[in-house]
């Protein structure tokens, strides 16, 4: 059952946690679904279209992909293997000694964000903190932080100046929220062998460092497990799913941190990891008052709202108090609110295997996926993982080179562009393949053929421009959507110009489609953008 202005059942109930949270900066934005779908997204966010996150922090030391602080405190798995092989035993040293060795030796955050922009992104995400709930910045509320510890840098800070420096808006994704049950494996302990019944190192607490390396720090600010672990690991806070539930102190150390990151970095946008708001099902308090203060804090700043937040697992009222987001998945359709896609090119931190393997998304795969995303009034936040030292591998720069290549030329079909009256025609309009987490697989498995159109328009409405998806082998297209008589465009076709192609093009429209000849040399491998006037 759905509540008004929504609030789910689940979370109207479990509002009972009673938090101390400091004062927001005031403004018109109140901490309730009612005054917050007042929001409007900014005018750059919809312009941008295509940003690039660098998913990366000390579980890429290991370089063995996504959820290592987790998965190494399980026995079976593969990562427990390799931790013992590579730092030693979870109980003496386990993820605190990833952090220790991560020194981030190549962190150029400047160079790489040129390269970016070079490369036709216009915002770029940075991890602020993961699962792990490692700040990856001069955090005042989190001792473990890469000040203090590992690299000893303002990772943020950095990516800020960076960002600022080539013109980029600059993003921060945050994905603490979890780690109270997610790091709860840590609180194990061996079955057999020599360790076993030995505690895991997450139960370690601040007198047990005195001498080591880590002495006067606690452990517990690290892992959070002074607590009795749930039964399983239950995304939406749900206790009857086996989920174990935060206490106020965490929660309120995870807002103070958050707003923290706000205030010293100024972000234009902010992803939490979270579905609906971070301890949703718990206390809807958090999400809420941080939506208020990052929006009022940004007309304070800018003199009206600039500010972006994202959350996943939205319904249609939520999605006007905040910019809706879609794990590794697309929508199906034109959203009537602006909306963002994230996903990755591989695994969501570093993985050396894929790289030997070369299983990257390609550059003619994440092209697709944006003109598709584009047209669906959506934006592509694209992560390309970086390797423990901070720099993309040889196949990443390759892949991200390419896409540029393509952006420079058909560019002008995505950037300020918005969504037709259609988003596309072809077999891929029909038949779809369901993401794992919301709406459309990011990448369909079916291949596109030159069918698969998708369409976007000038802001001013005076130009339509026709994405198509795959090259046909014959030299000709034929767009059933601009047929005579068509209800999406019932006046005259004037001029129709293939983007990065200056000689004209010879086209015919009749019954069936407007019909177009491709010049014998055409840009590009991947796919072809037409501009398309009255």
């Amino acid at each position: 059952m759905m509540l008004a202005l929504g609030v789910t059942a689940t979370s109207a109930l479990a509002q009972t946690t009673a938090l101390q949270l400091p004062p927001i900066a005031p403004g018109p934005f109140k901490a309730d679904w009612s005054s917050l779908t007042n929001y409007q997204t900014p005018e750059w966010f919809r312009d941008a279209k295509f940003g690039i996150w660098a998913h990366w922090g000390p579980q890429c030391e290991p370089e063995h992909g996504d959820w290592y602080a987790r998965s190494m405190y399980i026995p079976g798995n593969n990562d427990y293997k390799t931790h013992i092989a590579e730092f030693g035993h979870p109980s003496t040293n386990g993820f605190k000694e990833v952090i220790h060795r991560w020194k981030a030796a190549h962190f150029n955050p400047d160079q790489l964000l040129r390269f970016y922009k070079q490369n036709g992104a216009k915002y770029f995400m940075a991890l602020a903190n993961h699962h792990d709930n490692f700040d990856l910045f001069d955090s005042i509320y989190q001792p473990w932080n890469s000040v203090a510890l590992g690299p000893q840098k303002d990772l943020i800070g950095g990516w800020a100046r960076a960002a600022h420096k080539n013109g980029l808006r600059f993003a921060v994704s945050v994905h603490a929220s979890h780690a109270w049950s997610w790091y709860e494996p840590a609180q194990g302990a061996d079955k057999d062998g020599p360790f076993a019944g030995v505690p895991y190192d997450g139960k370690l607490t601040k007198a047990d460092g005195k001498g080591q390396w880590w002495d006067g720090l606690d452990p517990q600010d690290l892992y959070a497990q002074n607590h009795t672990p749930g039964t399983k690991l239950e995304w939406r806070w749900d206790a009857s799913q086996g989920s174990s539930t935060p206490d106020a102190a965490y929660m309120e150390k995870f807002f103070r941190r958050t707003k923290q990151l706000w205030d010293d970095y100024h972000p234009d946008q902010i992803y939490f990891d979270d579905s609906v708001l971070p301890f949703h099902g718990v206390n809807d308090e958090i999400g809420l008052t941080l939506a208020a203060h990052f929006y009022n804090s940004s007309i304070q700043l800018h003199g009206h709202n600039e500010a972006v937040m994202n959350n996943k697992m939205l319904n249609d009222v939520q999605r006007q108090a905040m910019v809706y987001d879609i794990e590794r998945g697309k929508a199906e359709g034109i959203l009537p609110q602006p909306w963002q896609t994230d996903t990755c090119i591989g695994s969501w931190h570093y993985n050396q295997d894929i790289l030997t393997k070369h299983q990257y998304k390609s550059a003619a795969s994440v092209v697709r996926m944006l003109a598709d995303i584009v047209s669906k009034n959506g934006n592509l936040m694209l992560s390309v993982p970086l390797q423990r030292d901070g720099t993309p591998d040889a196949d990443e720069i390759k892949i991200v080179s390419e896409i540029g290549a393509w952006m420079k030329v058909n560019g002008e079909a995505i950037y300020a562009t918005r969504p037709w009256r259609i988003y596309g025609e072809g077999p891929s309009t029909v038949a779809v393949e369901k993401g794992r987490f919301d709406g459309q697989t990011d990448v369909q498995k079916k291949p596109f053929t030159a069918e698969d159109i998708r369409f976007t328009q000038a802001k001013d409405g005076k130009t339509l421009y026709a994405l198509v998806l795959e090259i046909p082998k014959n030299g000709q297209i034929n767009i059933k959507s601009l047929a005579e008589q068509s209800a999406h465009w019932p006046g005259k076709v004037g001029s129709v110009q293939l983007l990065g192609v200056s000689a004209k093009l010879k086209f015919i429209r009749d019954a069936e489609g407007l019909h177009i000849t491709l010049p014998q040399k055409s840009q590009g491998k991947i796919a072809l953008a037409f501009k398309i006037r009255s």
